[in-house]
């Protein structure tokens, strides 16, 4: 059968899917796509059981190579449906796709070993080591700052805070001296990236020790910058800046073990600010689980403090509760 016009398929697969969720995704379309499309749909006349089968494959081959290009990349998702669908459908399924679909740079570096990473970029310039960081998730750019040289931490956290905008020529001549493939397909003319907020939330996922040594080295070399990104990141110890509901807030997200696990190694004001916002019997309870814990590793420690301050920022997010970040005036009751 003949091609099937693009705005044709639109409306067939709006009907298709039934007026709620239609309705839906009319949403998010601006109001002279809502306008074609309705158009389309009342003008639709009789469908043929072939072309609605034609329009749900295509949808749901799209949606598959979109979840391919997200989960492991452009060059990924091809591979996939090259051997499912064939070399020319799998091209032309990713050329509507990467049309729209803006896929950040360095996106293929979410599916390579953090060791080899480490590897790769330890030989590079600060300056691109903080360029790749602040294109990756905060967890596994946290990894990899982590198992860099000691020298070469403090460097790279500075200059991830100071960077601010990268055209897509720089990322483009750091991904080709990578040998890798380019993978953005964004059309903004300029890109923003790193920051304070963005070294702050990387250290955030650090381990205590490593997050220490990087933090006091900033100190010595540039006192203002650290001083200014610890006013963006919240450690264990800061729950004392919460109010009291935040507190209880957090308490019933928290499990219990963990809990325990963190306070073994926390200060008695942190103890105390914990203690004060639990009944006497949860608190007698807690006490005695810390009292019988006996010896525990300090990564141990660390591990349960970053899952409490985990839920801290969610609920953070969430607006459930708010920090107050660099001095109780910033607080906002």
């Amino acid at each position: 059968m003949p091609d099937i016009p693009g705005t044709r398929k639109a409306a067939i697969l709006l009907v298709l899917m039934g007026t709620e969720r239609a309705a839906n995704v009319l949403k998010h379309l601006d109001e002279d796509q809502i306008e074609l499309l309705t158009l389309e749909i009342a003008n639709l006349g009789k469908v043929s059981d072939e072309e609605k089968r034609e329009v749900m494959e295509e949808f749901k081959n799209l949606m598959k190579a979109r979840e391919f290009i997200v989960t492991g990349g452009v060059d990924y998702a091809r591979q996939l449906l090259e051997k499912a669908l064939g070399p020319e459908k799998a091209m032309e399924i990713i050329d509507k796709l990467v049309s729209s679909l803006q896929v950040r740079p360095f996106e293929f570096l979410r599916r390579v070993d953090a060791i080899q990473l480490v590897n790769f970029l330890q030989s590079e310039h600060p300056q691109t080591i903080a360029l790749v960081l602040s294109y990756m998730p905060p967890q596994q750019a946290a990894t990899v700052l982590a198992s860099l040289p000691e020298e070469l931490r403090p460097e790279v956290v500075k200059r991830i805070a100071m960077l601010d905008r990268a055209t897509p020529e720089t990322v483009k001549e750091v991904e080709r001296l990578m040998e890798q493939k380019l993978s953005t397909f964004a059309a903004q003319p300029f890109s923003q990236v790193g920051g304070i907020e963005t070294v702050a939330e990387i250290i955030n996922t650090l381990d205590r020790s490593t997050e220490k040594t990087i933090m006091d080295s900033l100190s010595e070399t540039d006192p203002e910058l650290a001083e200014e990104i610890r006013r963006k990141m919240f450690v264990f110890e800061d729950i004392v800046k919460l109010d009291d509901r935040s507190v209880q807030l957090v308490l019933r997200e928290v499990d219990t073990k963990d809990l325990a696990l963190a306070l073994k190694g926390a200060t008695d004001e942190v103890k105390e600010k914990i203690f004060n916002n639990m009944s006497k019997r949860a608190r007698a309870l807690l006490q005695e689980e810390i009292e019988f814990m006996g010896p525990v590793r300090v990564r141990d420690v660390e591990e349960a403090q970053q899952k409490i301050i985990a839920v801290i920022r969610r609920l953070e997010e969430a607006g459930e509760i708010v920090i107050a970040r660099g001095g109780g005036e910033e607080m906002i009751i």
